[in-house]
């Protein structure tokens, strides 16, 4: 059974050489995620080289995302090491402090202390460390901590509830972004988006910059919650950045929302990628806990267009088992799930031609049981929006556009194929297409398959065209 649902990768030290780069690529990664908040511009070059270098050698088509850092809120460093602290003891976060200790430490946003007021809760180290503010006086953040534990340099700060005023894109992602456009992403992810405006800025910038790689908006802050209908639509896809958006929720609010924010996107024509501790004892494990295959498993059951790895796979000491094991969970759970598509069109309104064209060629395939669905297509959107409904059949998408092929590559169902279509001639190109799904090994003889083009033909966005067709039933049109 070919895999449905696409697995993101982090790179880092663990998956660098072209050796394990190779044997990722052929244990199933479909995208690999540069993380931006670690690295140089030279690292991610190379990265990016080796990987495209792999990718070919094997045939497969790899799309790469950069993935920005967004604000650090962060505290600063402590002159003699971590600190144990006590539960009940008081604390003070200091903008003006330059070497903490026992008492207080500094902090790299000062703008924190106009952030908050007596009676919010600050959680640091992803929520380990959970202070109450009792008072704000100058520059010092008066708090009392609330668990036994250790604070060490460095450690990330929410504020529970958000409302922190920080930007999403500072100036060193203004000048990441002009580093992923000249190294040819083909997604770029933007960390900590409040509104839609943060979305339509990236684009911006990216466009200034020569790039039109698809954004992704991180759902990480209480904000894009309350916003997140303006985010969708402003941006191309959305990731369920579920370690940020726990310390702001709360972990319990956490698998409500992953539903929501996956049936939102489908339903908005966004793809979603679902991220976050999926696979996180695979660190140092070669093998994944039940309750992580469970996680994914749901993730995959949920509709979700992709999986993530994060340190499993870029520090981890099983980079290559745990995609492994991410795809093989991610098959038995397609394997697992009901199609049922009638419900899905009759609560759908469609006003464009070639959205009604693919939505009409999947429910042509789901009832006439065919083998796949073939789009020609220039931009990728139909096939996208053929990819918003679990049908359970293949979508291949078939374009002579290189850079369509890469962005279709996180899409759920969908299978990359480029092709080579001179010809304005309809009959010769779907007798083409019909030639490239044989030769990819996608069909047999026989098999029946929906087919949609545009016409004219060459058209972006001009799906008018559905064919529903025997495999080798006719030769060859005459030239």
């Amino acid at each position: 059974m070919q895999r449905a649902t696409k697995i993101v990768a982090t790179l880092g030290p663990a998956s660098s050489s072209a050796e394990r780069l190779a044997e990722l690529v052929a244990a199933g990664v479909d995208v690999v995620r540069l993380n931006f908040s670690h690295g140089t511009v030279d690292d991610h070059r190379q990265r990016v080289e080796t990987l495209r270098a792999a990718a070919h050698h094997a045939g497969r088509t790899v799309g790469v995302m950069a993935d920005l850092q967004g604000p650090k809120i962060r505290i600063g460093k402590f002159a003699a090491g971590p600190i144990a602290i006590k539960a009940g003891q008081h604390f003070i976060l200091d903008a003006t402090c330059t070497l903490g200790d026992a008492t207080r430490v500094g902090l790299d946003y000062p703008d924190l202390v106009e952030d908050v007021v007596a009676g919010d809760v600050l959680l640091l180290d992803d929520g380990r460390t959970v202070f109450d503010v009792e008072c704000v006086e100058g520059s010092e953040i008066h708090c009392r901590n609330r668990h036994d534990g250790e604070l060490s340099n460095n450690k990330g700060i929410n504020k529970q509830g958000g409302g922190l005023s920080a930007p999403a894109l500072t100036p060193k992602d203004m000048a990441d972004i002009k580093t992923a456009a000249a190294l040819n992403v083909d997604f770029v992810a933007v960390s900590f988006p409040k509104t839609g405006a943060d979305m339509r800025q990236t684009r911006q910038l990216l466009h200034e910059a020569g790039s039109d790689a698809l954004i992704i908006a991180k759902i990480e802050r209480v904000e894009a919650i309350d916003n997140l209908q303006d985010i969708l639509h402003a941006t191309d896809g959305v990731m369920v950045a579920r370690g940020d958006l726990a310390v702001e929720v709360g972990d319990a609010a956490v698998p409500a929302l992953q539903k929501r924010i996956i049936r939102m996107a489908r339903e908005a024509n966004r793809f979603v990628i679902t991220a976050t501790q999926m696979m996180e004892s695979m660190i140092a494990s070669p093998v994944p806990t039940r309750a992580e295959v469970s996680d994914v498993a749901n993730a995959v059951l949920d509709g979700t267009d992709a999986v993530m790895l994060s340190a499993e796979t870029a520090s981890g000491m099983y980079p290559v088992a745990a995609v492994e094991a991410m795809a093989r969970v991610c098959v038995a759970a397609e394997k697992s799930h009901e199609v049922k598509v009638d419900a899905h069109f009759l609560d759908r309104t469609f006003t464009r031609i070639d959205q009604s064209i693919a939505m009409a060629a999947l429910f042509t395939a789901v009832h006439m049981k065919v083998k796949a669905v073939a789009a020609l297509t220039d931009s990728g959107s139909t096939a996208l929006w053929m990819s918003r409904i679990n049908s359970g059949v293949p979508i291949y998408a078939l374009t002579p556009r290189i850079r369509t092929r890469y962005r279709v590559s996180i899409f759920r169902d969908v299978f990359p194929l480029i092709t080579d279509f001179a010809t304005h001639d309809r009959d010769e190109l779907l007798w083409q297409a019909e030639e490239t799904l044989l030769a990819a090994g996608a069909v047999e003889v026989g098999d029946l398959i929906v087919l949609t083009i545009g016409e004219p033909i060459g058209l972006a966005g001009g799906t008018n065209t559905l064919k529903l067709v025997k495999v080798g039933e006719h030769r060859r049109p005459a030239a």
